[in-house]
C-alpha cells in the first residue's frame, strides 16, 4: 500500500495548561512527573480587555499560545485545530433553545469553531488566511496536512495551534480518553537541518483504546518535548507515524 508523507520543521512553541504554565513545568509534565492540574485560565495580557472578555477558557488558552508562538510576526497564515471546541458553548445554547429562551448572538458567534481564529485576526489586525477543523481523533494530523499544504504553496511560515478541554457532562459519555485542558502552538517551516516527518497509509481500525490514554494533542506535543524518535498513532482508520530526523 502507498504511504503518504510530508516533512516540516517546528521554528518555536509554546504551551498552557492549568497548572503547567512554563516550558519547564511542561518538560516535567513530559517526563509523567506532573499533571494537568485545576480549571485556571491564562492571563491573556497580550488583548485588549474588550476581546478579551468575549473569550471563553478554551479560546484564551488557545489565544495566549497563539500570541506567544507567533510574536510580532504579521501576515503569517494559521490553523487552528480543536476537536471538541467550544462545545460547552453549544450544550448551553442548545439548553436555551429547549427551553425557549432567546438566544444571545454574541454567545453563538462565539461559538462556532473559527471564532478563536476570528478573535485572533481582530486583536492583531491581521488579514492572514485562516484555517479551523476537527477530524477526529486524528486532528492534529489533519491540521498539520493543512498547514503544510501552505508551506507546498509557498509560504515561508505556518501558525499551529491546537487546543481543548473535556467534552460537558452531557456528552461525558461519549468520550473516548482522558480529556484535559490545554494548548499548544507550533510555527511551521519547511524542513531545515532538523525536520519530523509525517506518513500515514489506510488500515482498519483495531476499535476504542483505554478511556484513560491521553488525548491525542497531548499525545503528540509530549512526542515533541521529548524529543522522541518515533511516534505511531492508529486512529479514524489510519495508520500516522511520526518520526524526527537531523540531516
Amino acid at each position: 500500500m502507498v504511504n503518504s508523507s510530508l516533512r516540516f520543521s517546528i521554528a518555536s512553541f509554546a504551551a498552557w495548561a492549568p497548572g503547567i504554565e512554563t516550558p519547564d513545568a511542561w518538560r516535567l509534565w513530559a517526563r509523567d512527573e506532573i499533571s494537568v492540574n485545576g480549571q485556571g485560565e491564562p492571563p491573556l495580557g497580550a488583548m485588549t480587555p474588550m476581546l478579551r472578555r468575549r473569550a471563553g477558557a478554551l479560546s484564551k488558552m488557545a489565544l495566549e499560545v497563539a500570541y506567544e508562538c507567533l510574536g510580532n510576526r504579521a501576515n503569517v497564515p494559521m490553523v487552528f485545530c480543536s476537536r471538541h471546541g467550544e462545545s460547552a458553548r453549544a450544550v448551553d445554547l442548545l439548553s436555551d433553545l429547549a427551553n425557549k429562551i432567546p438566544l444571545s448572538p454574541t454567545s453563538f458567534a462565539l461559538s462556532v469553531h473559527n471564532a478563536t481564529a476570528g478573535l485572533f485576526s481582530m486583536a492583531r489586525l491581521d488579514h492572514a488566511a485562516s484555517t479551523a477543523l476537527a477530524a477526529g481523533r486524528s486532528s492534529v494530523e489533519h491540521a498539520v496536512i493543512e498547514a503544510c499544504a501552505l508551506l507546498a504553496e509557498g509560504e515561508p511560515e505556518a501558525l499551529l495551534v491546537v487546543y481543548d478541554c473535556p467534552l460537558p457532562a452531557l456528552y461525558a459519555g461519549f468520550a473516548d480518553c482522558h480529556d484535559q485542558p490545554f494548548a499548544w502552538a507550533w510555527l511551521l517551516q519547511p524542513p531545515a537541518a532538523e525536520f519530523c516527518e509525517l506518513t500515514w497509509r489506510a488500515e482498519d481500525d483495531p476499535g476504542a483504546r483505554p478511556r484513560d490514554s491521553l488525548p491525542g494533542g497531548l499525545e503528540i506535543f509530549r512526542f515533541h518535548l521529548r524529543g522522541d524518535a518515533v511516534l505511531e498513532r492508529l486512529c479514524d482508520r489510519r495508520r500516522w507515524l511520526w518520526t524526527r530526523h537531523a540531516q
